[in-house]
């Protein structure tokens, strides 16, 4: 599994991903770092198959109206530590996976769980 985390996804986040044996990365070490547009982002991880993992509702108005990027998980958790953050996606981790198996996903994760929109 290949994982893009977003400008405002903490390097914490990414780092526990990698122990966790995931190929993850953050948009600051890819392109233009934080000045890479969304549609660059986009289509960098539809070209490496990766999840992108962000807070940006842009992300998921793309998702649906161009269809890229194909696999999203969008984190809507307000504020809160990332001890916090690493705890929630630990715990729906193996869901997670399961369901951006798929060429297509988008995922909410919320304080209330994971929520799964248009799955195929």
């Amino acid at each position: 599994m290949r994982i893009l985390c977003d400008v405002h996804i903490p390097y914490r986040l990414v780092n526990r991903l990698r122990e966790l044996g995931v190929d993850a990365t953050h948009v600051n070490r890819i392109l233009d770092g934080s000045n890479t547009k969304d549609s660059a982002i986009a289509a960098f991880a539809d070209a490496g198959g990766y999840l992108l993992v962000t807070k940006d509702s842009d992300f998921r108005d793309s998702h649906f109206l161009t269809g890229s990027p194909a696999r999203l998980l969008r984190l809507t958790l307000g504020n809160l530590s990332n001890t916090e953050l690493l705890e929630l996606v630990e715990q729906h981790w193996p869901s997670i996976v399961k369901i951006s198996a798929g060429d297509r996903c988008y995922i909410e994760l919320s304080r209330a769980g994971l929520v799964v929109f248009g799955r195929p």
